[in-house]
């Protein structure tokens, strides 16, 4: 009997995801492990690989729909097997739909399709699916089956690509097809279609259409509020209505670090050290001496975390991606920096991995590389607190000895849950991660 093509949960909390592309049409042969559905979850693009060997048939949930996890969203045929053997599944809204339909409505209903003998084995033969011909009102006969079987031949192949090269050459206009292969089998990778974006770049433009230069919204436009955006609204809506949040900010002195930064940088050999990455490092060797900033509330209470993998928030089009850092505390600054890089550029371009965003137990949000001073985030849960960073200034300050000095400042909130963590606590955290931001060497201590 026909096999249902499930859609796998990959979250414990997870209840749908959003189609981004099926990779395969209705009467198309899939192969057992092969990606078949493109989705996106938290952020993330997944490929979804068939279960089973066959004919893909009756697929329920579209592209750019959401799909409900665990249920069946297709189905796939054994070799003989036709759309007729197929059970009778419906959407939630499909039963409503016909429940609402009158009589003649009803009666319109699609029949069974009539197949003669000969015709039902030829499209079992040459896997075809006899619903994607279209006809209801007469019988189907052979001469229908090698009329549809010969236009599916010229149709072009659909090209294989990764996710990642999928989306970047949607996002730059771009037809796969078009661009030739370097991964197994001639899969279309990232580096394929960023090599035909540079290429095409080069070229000077040629019969510029007028709506090519339309903007990308409109005033008055409506965006759909679904997949990435909703999801984002859903969590931080979440976490900012159960959360009790309560923050305290702390003005740092950066001119020791600052001055340590630039000793690291002279060596113009090496690729230049992010301040992010001195910030994950002494936060990490912080936490270590700080648990309850470093936990997790559940229902077996307050659970204080043994790893210091550190989440920084990544801005991106359509929101927020929080890549880990995972075991900060015990990386070296220039291989953090390297992760923090080579993260960043997969979140830019959509080739996150979910082993990449899990895991986290403390973030950081940074936007003092977009001038803000100071700001307060909302905690990322399950985690027990969030460290909001601000643009290091030069700032008049006054010194021990009541001199006026000029210094490079900068503002951190730390914003925390107040069921796990109370204010001294955080007080006393704070001021330890001041200390050894403005001593970096107190951290080895």
């Amino acid at each position: 009997m026909p096999i249902p093509f499930i859609m796998p949960k990959m979250d414990m909390d997870q209840e749908s995801v959003t189609i981004t592309e099926w990779l395969k049409q209705e009467g198309e042969l899939i192969t057992k492990g092969e990606p078949v559905i493109v989705v996106e979850t938290d952020k993330l693009t997944s490929e979804i690989e068939a279960p089973a060997t066959g004919t893909l048939a009756s697929i329920l949930y579209h592209e750019h729909e959401e799909a409900p996890v665990t249920q069946v969203v297709a189905y796939i045929l054994a070799e003989g097997e036709t759309i007729a053997d197929l059970p009778a599944p419906e959407k939630p809204e499909e039963v409503e739909a016909k429940a609402a339909e009158t009589p003649a409505q009803q009666a319109s209903a699609p029949v069974q399709l009539q197949v003669s003998p000969i015709a039902q084995k030829l499209a079992a033969d040459l896997k075809v699916d006899l619903n994607q011909l279209g006809i209801t009102d007469r019988k189907i006969t052979r001469a229908d089956i090698e009329a549809f079987a010969a236009a599916a031949k010229e149709k072009p192949p659909r090209p294989s690509a990764t996710p990642a090269a999928r989306f970047t050459a949607r996002e730059n206009k771009l037809d796969l097809s078009g661009i030739s292969g370097s991964g197994p089998g001639g899969r279309v990778q990232l580096a394929d279609v960023k090599a035909a974006q540079a290429a095409a770049t080069s070229q000077p433009a040629v019969d510029l259409k007028p709506a090519a230069v339309l903007p990308a919204v409109k005033p008055g436009e409506i965006k759909p509020f679904t997949g990435t955006r909703k999801r984002i609204a859903e969590r931080l809506t979440q976490s900012y209505q159960d959360v009790p949040h309560i923050y305290l900010t702390v003005h740092v002195d950066m001119s020791a670090l600052s001055a340590l930064r630039q000793r690291a940088n002279a060596d113009k050999t090496r690729d230049s050290v992010s301040m992010t990455a001195f910030l994950v490092k002494l936060l990490a060797l912080t936490l270590a001496r700080h648990p309850y900033l470093n936990a997790t509330l559940s229902e077996r209470g307050v659970e204080l975390l043994g790893e210091y993998n550190i989440g920084v928030a990544t801005a991106l089009e359509e929101g927020l991606i929080v890549p880990v850092i995972h075991h900060a505390d015990q990386l070296p600054i220039r291989t953090i920096n390297a992760q923090l890089r080579e993260l960043s550029a997969k979140a830019r371009n959509g080739s996150l991995v979910r082993q990449e965003v899990d895991g986290g137990t403390f973030t950081i949000s940074n936007l003092g590389m977009l001038g803000i001073s100071e700001f307060t985030a909302i905690i990322n849960p399950p985690q027990s607190a969030i460290l909001a960073v601000g643009a290091i200034e030069r700032r008049v300050v006054a010194a021990a000895d009541d001199e006026i000095e000029i210094k490079p400042m900068m503002s951190i909130t730390l914003g925390c849950d107040h069921r796990v963590v109370d204010g001294a606590v955080a007080a006393a955290f704070l001021r330890d991660l001041k200390t050894v931001l403005e001593e970096p060497s107190l951290a080895l201590l």
